[in-house]
């Protein structure tokens, strides 16, 4: 592990859209826990909204941990906390509903990206954009399995449709990378409503030069004026140069807060 303390600025917006009437998406930035997350709900008013804030409000109660390990575990034990408490939910409706997560941790020196279902995960390092999460979408199989290219999936009628969710079943798939972090690391955050307005390369434009405050606001500004067609979500988050020997702290007034 790396003993150095990298210094971050963090923030985050969300945003109904110009179709929806409501908002299922929720977002946590926790920068004192090292923890930042977006969740896109579904099922409906008041019940993809419903299983968005169970997952964010039980990952709010990690804490500090004492180690990235126990950072980790923390998470896995909220986020399983979550799925039971969504599913109790759904069997009380009688109807189904989940959520998407997407979550960011980092301590000492580490990260490890954690994501179910289609909002995303990316890292800007060097001036280069790469997807670090990959959506867990119907879309994507067939496109693993080489049986559309990239092109079809644009307009495939199924594009939407994912395969893994939070709460959809006792049991929930998660995916993780991880890694060290470097300085001048940039994470993105976000839901869907994102991706279906802005290329990965206008993401990248957008926050290379930018504060996350800024950078999550002019996004979410072009997202809206393009038609903004689905709940939109954005946490962004900025590592800074570290001093060897000592550990740097951020100015967390503004940085911290959970929305939806």
């Amino acid at each position: 592990m790396n003993d150095v303390a990298l210094p971050f600025e963090s923030f985050g917006v969300s945003h109904k859209g110009c179709v929806r009437e409501h908002n299922e998406d929720s977002y946590l930035v926790e920068p004192r826990t090292g923890l930042w997350v977006v969740a896109d709900g579904m099922g409906g008013h008041e019940a993809g909204e419903v299983a968005s804030a169970s997952i964010v409000d039980h990952l709010a109660t990690i804490g500090i941990a004492s180690s990235a390990p126990d950072l980790r575990a923390r998470f896995e034990d909220r986020l399983s906390r979550a799925n039971a408490d969504i599913r109790r939910i759904s069997e009380a409706r009688g109807i189904t509903i989940g959520s998407t997560v997407a979550a960011l941790l980092a301590m000492d020196g580490r990260f490890a990206c954690l994501w179910a279902g289609d909002s995303r995960i990316y890292l800007i390092r060097n001036a280069l954009i790469s997807q670090i999460s990959k959506d867990h979408t119907e879309v994507q199989e067939l496109l693993d399995r080489g049986m559309i290219s990239a092109a079809e999936a644009l307009t495939w009628p199924r594009r939407n449709v994912i395969t893994h969710a939070v709460g959809v079943s006792d049991e929930f798939v998660i995916d993780f990378q991880q890694g060290e972090l470097m300085p001048g690391d940039i994470f993105v955050l976000s839901t869907d409503g994102l991706t279906a307005h802005v290329t990965d390369a206008e993401i990248e434009a957008a926050v290379v030069s930018a504060t996350p405050q800024a950078a999550c606001e002019n996004l979410l500004e072009t997202v809206l004026a393009r038609g903004g067609t689905d709940n939109v979500t954005i946490v962004l988050v900025k590592i800074g140069n570290g001093r060897n020997g000592r550990s740097l702290h951020p100015d967390l007034s503004r940085a911290e807060g959970r929305g939806r």
